[in-house]
Parts: C-alpha cells; sequence; structure tokens
C-alpha cells in the first residue's frame, strides 16, 4: 500500500504506462447485449452467459468520476449496442456533469438513432459513431443479420440534422463481402461531412477460419487511397493508431484504423473498461482486472486511482496480433471493441 503522500502524487497525475504512453481516452461499455448478428462479431447473435449484471448508474458514475482525476478527457460509450440500457440517456448526461471530460461519444448499430439522436445530443453526447458496413442493403444484410438499412441511413440523416460535432462510419473491411464498396462510400462522402473509418479485420479467439477467408489487408487500401489523390493527415492527439485522408474536392474524410501496420501500438491512447467493471489494458491478450469491488462508493476513489496506476505499469508494449496471439477476446462485443 502506498504511503499517503505518494498516494496524493498518484492520483493526481495522468495515467501513463511504462513505455511513455499517456491515456486520456476511455472506452466504456455498458451492456455487451447486442440486437444485430454481424457476421464478424456475433453471427449467432447474443446469448447471455446466465443474468448478467451490467454496471449501474451509480458505478458507472463513481467510474468516471476516476477517471477524470487522473486525465481522460474522452469518454465513449459502447457495448454490445449501449443505446439498448433504458437508460442510456442518463448514462451520458452522468458522462457529461464531469467538468474533467471535454469529448463524449458513443459507437451504435444506428438502429435507434433516427427517433432519440436529438434528445441524446441535448443530453451532451457530442460524436457518434455509426456501424455502416455496406452501402448495398442486401449486402448489408448478409453481413449485419439484419434487414435495417434504411432506418440506419434516416438515423445518420438525424444526427447530421441534431448537430453532432462529428459523425462517423465505420465499415469493417471484408474480403469477397464489402471489398466492392469502396467507389460507394467516395460517392457518398464526396458532398457529405462524415468522417468514414474503415477497420482492419482482427482476428478473435474465435475467429480464425472467418480471419483467413475474409482478411484484406489496410495497407491495400491506404495504397489505393494515396494512389488516388487523398493525403495523409497531420494526425492529432485524438486520432490514436487511426491514420486520416482528405481531399480539398471532398467533404468528407477517410480514416484506416490497422492494427496490423507496424507500430499500431505506439500511439496507443486508450483504455477498456466492460459493461461487468473489468478494466482491459488492451483489447487482446488479457483477462481484464476487475474494479467492481472499487465502484460501489465515491470514498472508495482514491483506492480505486490507485489500482488503475498500478496495472497502467503492466501494460505490455504491444498486442501481439502479428504473431498470431489473439489472446482471451471471443468476441469484441464481449469489452466494447
Amino acid at each position: 500500500m502506498l504511503s499517503p503522500p505518494t498516494l496524493g502524487k498518484v492520483i493526481m497525475s495522468q495515467l501513463q504506462d511504462s513505455f511513455g504512453r499517456k491515456f486520456h481516452y476511455l472506452r466504456m461499455s455498458v451492456t455487451d447485449v447486442c440486437n444485430f448478428k454481424c457476421s464478424y462479431c456475433l453471427p449467432d447473435g447474443y446469448h447471455p452467459d446466465g443474468k448478467p449484471k451490467f454496471l449501474s448508474l451509480n458505478e458507472i458514475e463513481n467510474l468516471v468520476s476516476a477517471f477524470g482525476q487522473v486525465g481522460t478527457q474522452k469518454i465513449r460509450i459502447t457495448g454490445g449496442e449501449p443505446t439498448l440500457r433504458k437508460d442510456f440517456t442518463d448514462i451520458i448526461r452522468v458522462v457529461a456533469d464531469n467538468p474533467h471530460i471535454k469529448n463524449i461519444a458513443t459507437t451504435t448499430n444506428g438502429y435507434r438513432l433516427e427517433k432519440h439522436a436529438q434528445e441524446w445530443f441535448d443530453a451532451g453526447l457530442r460524436r457518434i459513431n455509426v456501424s455502416v458496413d455496406s452501402l448495398d442493403p442486401k449486402m448489408f444484410y448478409q453481413i449485419t443479420g439484419e434487414n435495417k438499412f434504411d432506418e440506419v441511413m434516416r438515423g445518420i440523416d438525424a444526427a447530421l440534422t441534431a448537430g453532432f460535432e462529428r459523425v462517423k462510419i465505420n465499415a469493417v473491411l471484408l474480403k469477397g463481402l464489402n471489398d466492392k464498396d469502396l467507389p460507394r462510400f467516395l460517392h457518398w462522402i464526396k458532398n457529405t461531412p462524415i468522417d468514414l473509418r474503415f477497420i482492419e479485420l482482427m482476428e478473435t479467439g474465435l475467429g480464425r477460419e472467418y480471419f483467413e477467408a475474409h482478411h484484406l489487408a489496410g495497407a491495400d487500401i491506404k495504397a489505393q487511397l494515396l494512389a488516388d489523390g487523398w493525403h495523409l493527415d497531420t494526425p492529432s492527439a485524438d486520432d490514436g493508431p487511426a491514420q486520416n485522408f482528405s481531399r480539398s474536392d471532398y467533404k468528407g474524410r477517410i480514416g484506416l484504423i490497422m492494427p496490423y501496420a507496424n507500430n499500431f501500438c505506439a500511439s496507443c491512447n486508450r483504455l477498456r473498461v466492460s459493461a461487468k467493471g473489468k478494466l482491459h489494458l488492451c483489447l487482446f491478450t488479457e483477462s481484464g482486472v476487475d474494479l467492481r469491488d472499487l465502484l460501489q462508493h465515491s470514498s472508495q476513489q482514491a483506492e480505486l486511482i490507485e489500482r488503475l496506476h498500478g496495472q497502467l505499469a503492466q501494460k505490455k508494449e504491444t498486442h501481439y496480433l502479428h504473431q498470431g496471439i489473439t489472446g482471451v477476446t471471443q468476441h469484441l462485443a464481449s469489452i466494447g471493441g
């Protein structure tokens, strides 16, 4: 146990690992339930393990408070599908009420977006990522298992109308499925001010066969973009490992998240907490450290922060995906992607 003077210094310092990386971004899952059946994540749909008990609003408030004290400025509310929580708007307000948090975002499949975009914006949400893996309704249905393409697209329009600072579209690159969609996506962002992010397929604990069949290297897309006149933007502190590209004649931008690129982990700036209160230092390689016992009362903040600092010392330099080590993560919905 740290002595009180030392503990005071630790509490006031930003989360940093032994490789000098500083962490100001928390991806906070609030449920692992999802109503879509995306082929690269939950192909058989969501199946609960018993009766799950996800973090309560009070536990979320205490978690956000602790992370805010150690330098966290951005929180992304994730899932599963986070908007399935009946108290999702209340969760947004809890995060927005914390003075340390400057950027509040969420990632959603968009199925509730059309009806609730303005409500969420008014509660304090400012950035939103919507998963749209294809602009072909038939391929969208094939990948997601849901015939909701038109509904999701109307939701994106509602988000743009509501006034979000940034609307991003996430698409997982899948060879033999949506790899022919790039021209459609480019046509869409020509006159639409959104950020389109292509995410390279990552192998998880249950996905070897799927990965080998559908992995498409992000480096190939990058080469194509550069050849077509797109320019690599100077990275900002908010970008993390993403590489962003722009063209003066396009209103939208393109981002690439390429976990198999060299030095991908060098710019890591994010931590994850699962819907059941486990801290994950990486999307892969480890099973998480329980924080829930220290989320019950605000009086536990100092001890919680001490645990956070102690765990950051254990963070590894890389995810080791290049060596085929996928860790214990069975699917990305389990810890919020």
